[in-house]
């Protein structure tokens, strides 16, 4: 998942890079784990056991559940193995209100690889009615992001318009006392679902009808309004030495990622590599990083993770290299199946001038380990939506009430 020139998860890596952390986000003082998470290293396969029970309503908040109308079986494009399909949802919003907590549950977690929510402003609604409508069956493939981008740069899959986002391990997260992303009346959701279907070489075969769990108290209650910053880096990862092929090639991979995904695919890579590389040709190794600089004030909460299948490590520190450095997420032995949010102790604060980097370490070797990427041809692995690809990406959960 990730940020663009360019959009959604992809997008989300060049708005990430450009201006990601020159938005605020929320949450308030202290940060509890309302659910479980898996030990070991994981081989993304089964993606752990079902969610723990959800903690209990606070004063004020209500359950409500959206999902699926009817059973979907994804059909990956062009010879892939992966789908992104955004489905549009009304939750029938009436009056404003906060969304304090999600927990996407996963119908077919054996093809389901990570899911989105993205907030759709009610002056966005039409646009991504018309795009549903004129699309064959239920919703619309959105590598990416939303796609309803209304040209000025809204409702394409920015770090605004995150109210949610599940992995696996990733269970509800409540924020301190009370916090919550604001939802406007009238305001509808789009659920984006990366199904991965690796297992049948792409074919279409299983099906899934997921639903999420929202958490929801009054627009008028006394919530801490919150927000998701992304932070991303480039993959440059080649082929090991015992590898060969025509996709170990750079740009044969490129062309291959954009005939699977689509044209933004390009447009990340290239974005990413310019704002990260600070211009200079990408050098290609395991362990890549960005630095992304802080504009406006922010308050600090809780980070997530997420890598895919070729992950060993990842990291997001403040300020490296200078007297207060310190580590906000720190995973050396990374494990897909658990990619829960990790609240920080206390909450730490962000200020204009500060620099968040990420850095994370991809091994190309475990791709002939593991079960699902043994039958894939060797290649050169740049930032991509598929499984087979790789993100490096970092989701920050914080406030602008500082």
């Amino acid at each position: 998942m990730g940020i663009k020139g360019i959009k959604g998860i992809k997008h989300l890596v060049v708005v990430a890079a450009i201006s990601l952390l020159a938005v605020a986000c929320g949450s308030s003082p202290a940060a509890n784990d309302a659910g479980g998470s898996a030990t070991g290293e994981g081989d993304g396969h089964g993606h752990g056991a079902a969610p723990p029970p959800p903690a209990p309503l606070r004063n004020g908040e209500r359950f409500q559940e959206i999902g699926l109308e009817r059973p979907y079986q994804p059909t990956p494009p062009q010879g892939g193995t992966d789908e992104y399909r955004c489905f549009l949802i009304d939750p029938k919003l009436t009056e404003a209100t906060y969304l304090t907590g999600t927990q996407f549950l996963p119908q077919n977690a054996e093809i389901v690889h990570h899911a989105i929510l993205y907030r759709v402003a009610p002056a966005q609604v039409v646009r991504a009615k018309n795009l549903d409508a004129r699309t064959e069956g239920d919703g619309w493939q959105c590598f990416g992001g939303p796609g309803i981008s209304d040209g000025a740069g809204r409702g394409d899959g920015g770090g605004d318009s995150w109210i949610g986002a599940w992995a696996p391990g990733n269970n509800e997260t409540l924020i301190g006392e009370l916090a919550g992303y604001p939802v406007e009346p009238g305001t509808h959701i789009v659920l984006q679902v990366h199904y991965n279907l690796l297992a049948t070489d792409g074919k279409p075969g299983p099906t899934d009808q997921s639903t999420v769990r929202l958490r929801m108290i009054s627009g008028t209650a006394d919530v801490t309004p919150l927000h998701t910053m992304l932070a991303t880096a480039p993959i440059e990862l080649p082929c090991t030495p015992a590898e060969s092929g025509p996709l170990c090639d750079r740009t044969a991979a490129i062309e291959d990622l954009v005939k699977r995904t689509g044209v933004q695919a390009r447009q990340t890579v290239q974005a990413l590599d310019a704002w990260c590389n600070k211009g200079k040709d990408p050098v290609p190794g395991p362990t890549q990083h960005c630095d992304l600089p802080i504009q406006k004030p922010a308050l600090l909460y809780a980070v997530a993770p997420h890598l895919h299948l070729l992950g060993r490590s990842i990291s997001v520190e403040l300020n490296p290299g200078t007297p207060g450095a310190r580590k906000l997420l720190d995973q050396p032995v990374y494990n897909f199946d658990d990619q829960s949010s990790q609240p920080l102790p206390q909450p730490v604060t962000l200020n204009p001038g500060d620099t968040i980097r990420i850095t994370c370490t991809h091994d190309a070797a475990l791709r002939s380990q593991l079960p699902q990427l043994k039958i894939l041809k060797p290649r050169y692995v740049v930032w991509g939506d598929g499984t087979s690809d790789e993100m490096c990406l970092a989701m920050l959960i914080a406030t602008n009430k500082v």
